[in-house]
């Protein structure tokens, strides 16, 4: 839920119908300047459907048209019963070609992460973290459960498992304000190689939603993984909740020499993809 400010005015946009551009688009394309602009700030009112139609001589299709398009941008949210508001900026996380951390890459934009550690001890391996991380059903494995936050808001739940053998002090680490990766590679001399991260939308059920401060059934994107080590062996295995109304993740995509020497693409198999770690 977006917290209400400024209630804005329909004396900001217009529209012109000598231009031969479609006026759902014309009154989009207004509306979308003020928000990318910065005159209108996350949280300010936009003015209700009849005031639009009014101030702007248009019909109510029209209008819909318009903020459906700017919803689906993820520039406005329109909540039932509240209104329509400008949407808080969504915080982009890379899924380049590399191994990086959310605590990575929300301190390269400028927002250092803060986690509350809900859950960080020694546990039996259930079935499928041990398959996941190639051991015994049963082996030990430190757990650690965090709620991440930016600027004092909940953005992701993860739930990391690491072979304790492998960095038995990490059950101990304050990771309140540090960074797991970068803690796995100074304390512990462990390097991650590579991983392989798979992606795809969830509802949230009572307790996600309570954590992360959103409805129960509102979406979330889950990412799950393994990475490795150079030598092969699997080190972390984790589950990441991203709010989708607060998260967006940017993939670059390289057509190699060979691939376009081969025919037609073929389809990657179910899981491809490199992709953030849990950091």
């Amino acid at each position: 839920m977006v917290a209400p400010g400024r209630r804005l005015s329909n004396s900001s946009f217009h529209v012109d119908r000598r231009n031969p551009l479609p006026l759902y688009a014309q009154l989009k394309q207004s509306l979308r300047e003020q928000i990318v602009r910065g005159h209108w700030k996350p949280g300010d009112v936009i003015p209700a459907e009849p005031e639009l139609c009014r101030g702007c001589g248009v019909s109510r299709t029209v209008v819909r048209q318009a903020l459906t398009e700017l919803a689906l941008e993820g520039l406005i949210v329109r909540e039932r019963g509240r209104g329509t508001f400008v949407a808080p900026p969504k915080l982009t996380e890379s899924a380049v070609q590399r191994l990086s951390g959310f605590y990575e890459d929300m301190s390269i934009l400028g927002h250092p992460p803060v986690s509350q550690v809900l859950k960080q001890d020694v546990v039996p391996a259930s079935k499928q973290v041990a398959a996941r991380l190639a051991l015994h059903t049963g082996t030990y494995v430190i757990e650690i459960e965090r709620l991440r936050f930016v600027h004092e808001e909940p953005l992701v739940l993860t739930t990391t498992y690491l072979p304790l053998e492998l960095c038995p002090g990490l059950v101990n680490a304050d990771l309140t304000r540090r960074s797991l990766y970068e803690y796995l590679e100074s304390e512990c001399d462990l390097s991650l190689a590579r991983g392989r991260r798979t992606i795809e939308a969830v509802a949230a059920d009572e307790r996600q939603a309570r954590l992360l401060r959103v409805r129960k059934g509102a979406p979330l994107i889950l990412l799950y993984s393994v990475s490795y080590l150079a030598d092969g062996r699997p080190i972390e295995y984790y589950l990441a909740l991203h709010r989708a109304d607060r998260s967006r993740f940017e993939v670059e995509l390289v057509r190699s020499e060979a691939s376009s020497q081969s025919g037609p693409l073929q389809a990657l198999p179910r899981g491809s993809g490199e992709l953030i770690g849990s950091d």
